[in-house]
């Protein structure tokens, strides 16, 4: 059985930093594309970040600067590290996951998801 599982979650002032997490296991995604989106109620989830198999990666812009997206595939592990966070980056963050393929800004193209862990950035 796949599963993705997120982790790193929480409350945070203005200014700090998470570091999310994202578990795999039950098949490798190791030459795949891994990717984490966001949502808040009543929108779309949205692109955070997408890292591909060579370690490519690209960011939303609004997030571009302040967040790093990684992986170590000996571990079967995605990372999302957040500094300067805002009240704005508030949201569930989901990671998501392709076998093979390149990593896409998309969420229709990717075929495994995590449950999400939720960030809140407050005062």
């Amino acid at each position: 059985q796949v599963q993705l599982a997120e982790s790193g979650g929480g409350l945070v002032q203005p200014g700090g930093s998470l570091r999310l997490s994202c578990a795999t296991s039950g098949r490798s995604f190791n030459n795949g594309a891994m990717a984490w989106f966001r949502q808040t109620p009543g929108k779309e989830r949205e692109f955070v970040a997408r890292i591909n198999w060579n370690g490519g990666s690209t960011y939303a812009d609004s997030v571009k600067g302040r967040f790093t997206i990684s992986r170590d595939n000996a571990k079967n592990t995605m990372y999302l590290q957040m500094n300067s966070l805002k009240p704005e980056d508030t949201a569930v963050y989901y990671c998501a996951a392709n076998p093979g393929g390149a990593a896409s800004e998309s969420s229709l193209v990717y075929m495994y998801w995590g449950q999400g862990t939720q960030v809140t950035v407050s005062s």
